[in-house]
């Protein structure tokens, strides 16, 4: 297990004792990790106490199914945009028991950016059910594991700033 990786596991068990101690639940929406974010929270033991699910939503079918997101939506703003993110959280909290949601898109490479959203651009969103959903993007550096795990690392660390 590499250094970043070690460091994901250890901010995946912040946010578990921090979600404990809230009484709340997570569960997640993921395109461009894949995954990844519910890998590290579940590499938790027990994290079923405080993990509900996690949605893999790669394509802009798997959005519209899982999450609601909206066609027009999709076409008018892209898979990766804020727009997006923001319906993706809300989907996870139409769609799960999570008192959280964090929902992740974006362009981890090595191809597929543009001029206006470059490789390493990430729409990291969050909510708590019943509140305001909020969104930021982000242009990480690195090859396409590096941007992935950047994007695991800041998306558990809002939810680390905001829960208490």
């Amino acid at each position: 297990m590499s250094l970043l990786d070690t460091e994901l596991v250890k901010l995946a068990e912040q946010l578990g004792s921090r979600l404990v101690q809230a009484d709340m639940m997570l569960a997640v929406a993921e395109s461009c990790t894949g995954g990844l974010i519910a890998a590290a929270l579940t590499e938790i033991a027990g994290s079923s106490a405080w993990f509900d699910r996690a949605f893999i939503t790669y394509s802009n079918e798997a959005k519209q199914q899982m999450l609601n997101v909206n066609l027009d939506t999709l076409e008018q703003y892209g898979a990766v945009s804020y727009e997006t993110a923001v319906e993706m959280v809300s989907g996870v909290l139409a769609h799960s028991n999570a008192d959280w949601a964090i929902a992740v898109t974006g362009i981890a490479g090595p191809g597929g950016g543009t001029d206006a959203k470059p490789v390493g651009t990430v729409f990291i969103g969050w909510g708590m059910r019943g509140q305001q959903v909020y969104c930021e993007r982000y242009l990480f550096q690195g090859d396409r594991h590096s941007i992935r795990c950047q994007t695991v690392a800041r998306a558990m660390s809002y939810l680390l700033e905001v829960i208490v």
